[in-house]
């Protein structure tokens, strides 16, 4: 059987399009709102509505799409499942491969890949170059949607990054992943071991199994836990809780209204990032949501994946943790799932290190698979 090839992508959405989002945005229908509600009800009119102007007059989604464009873009097919990703390798000779690996509802390792690609040294942190693999999750972006149930599946995802690595010829590489994404390289890490020399996570979701022990937790984690048990509680967490039953209710409302897809993302962001997130990096993601017609998709993967409270075989690949403010990992369970060898706590940043806080996100990475050469 022939292997599909691998072949270069250019982003090109029709201008077409971009002038129906555009109508779209000047035709939305403004709900009512409660006086004074602030946040406690959801994002309110004072947010949204400077973001959709922005979106509709201030944001040039052609600039956005020539700079991902500058970036080498690939797409293949993978047992039948497209997966887009960016290949970008460093000019230096001794670059190790590094995999990164998004979550939902981000895609944008922008800011890391110039540091990691060409990193000038220092006498602190030295300069590890990196060659970068950046897949799209299937049923995100570029990747298109999913088409049959099971593919959006984190441990499927694995399967197929394991298939790119090998396409790609390399031996031995490193896997980076965050939200969603750390389901995706510790799993990496289970099922190709023989190549993987390090898996780098960041706040890490460990929700304990039923009847899971925890009696040997300390006064952090037990804070952690209380918080993990109270989370189901929150109002922050009713997005998951709507992805992970009815995600194809949502996906009529959303696909079919920029201004509910892109009020629902920046909720989201808003509830769980800590520092700002540029707006113009906010709608670049919400556009690729967009214009691909991947937002449903995307959210299959919280329905489809089994590994949110599940049990699951021990990790022996090296693993590194690093913690952002907001972020309720337990470490005695990280460290009863994972070959934990690195634990750091960063005093900024937040759930989405690659956007709020990349330089320490990128002096962690270089620190940790430093180590391991």
């Amino acid at each position: 059987m022939t292997t599909p090839a691998i072949e270069p992508f250019r982003i090109d959405i029709p201008a077409a399009d971009v002038a129906d989002l555009r109508a779209r945005l000047a035709a939305v229908r403004w709900p009512d709102e409660l006086e004074d509600a602030g946040w406690s009800y959801g994002i309110p009119a004072r947010r949204l509505r400077p973001l959709v102007e922005r979106w509709r007059t201030g944001f040039d989604w052609q600039q956005q799409q020539a700079d991902l464009n500058r970036l080498d873009q690939f797409v293949t097919e993978i047992d039948g499942r497209r997966l887009h990703f960016n290949h970008l390798r460093s000019p230096r000779p001794d670059a190790m491969p590094l995999v990164l690996v998004h979550g939902w509802p981000f895609a944008d390792f922008r800011s890391l890949i110039e540091p990691l690609t060409e990193p000038a040294s220092s006498d602190d942190v030295p300069g590890l170059p990196f060659d970068l693999v950046i897949p799209t999750l299937p049923g995100f972006g570029f990747s298109g949607p999913t088409h049959r149930a099971g593919e959006s599946d984190t441990s499927r995802s694995a399967e197929l990054i394991k298939e790119l690595m090998a396409r790609l010829g390399y031996q031995a590489y490193g896997v980076h992943g965050g939200d969603a994404g750390g389901f995706v390289a510790t799993q990496l890490g289970r099922i190709d071991a023989e190549h993987v020399v390090g898996v780098h996570l960041n706040g890490p979701i460990t929700i304990p199994s039923p009847g899971e022990d925890a009696s040997g937790f300390d006064e952090r984690d037990r804070r952690m836990l209380a918080s993990l048990q109270d989370w189901s509680r929150r109002d922050t967490s009713s997005y998951a809780a709507v992805h992970s039953t009815r995600p194809q209710t949502l996906a009529y409302a959303l696909n079919d209204s920029p201004v509910g897809q892109l009020a629902w993302v920046a909720d989201v962001v808003n509830s769980y990032a800590h520092e700002p997130i540029d707006d113009d990096a906010l709608l670049t993601q919400v556009s690729i949501g967009w214009f691909t017609g991947t937002i449903g998709s995307s959210f299959l993967l919280y329905k489809e994946s089994g590994q949110w409270g599940a049990q699951s075989e021990r990790s022996g690949v090296p693993t590194a943790v690093a913690i952002f403010p907001g972020d309720s990992t337990i470490r005695a369970i990280a460290e009863r799932r994972h070959n934990l060898v690195r634990w750091t706590i960063h005093d900024r940043g937040g759930h989405f290190p690659a956007l709020e806080a990349p330089d320490l996100l990128i002096k962690d990475l270089r620190e940790f698979f430093g180590g391991l050469r």
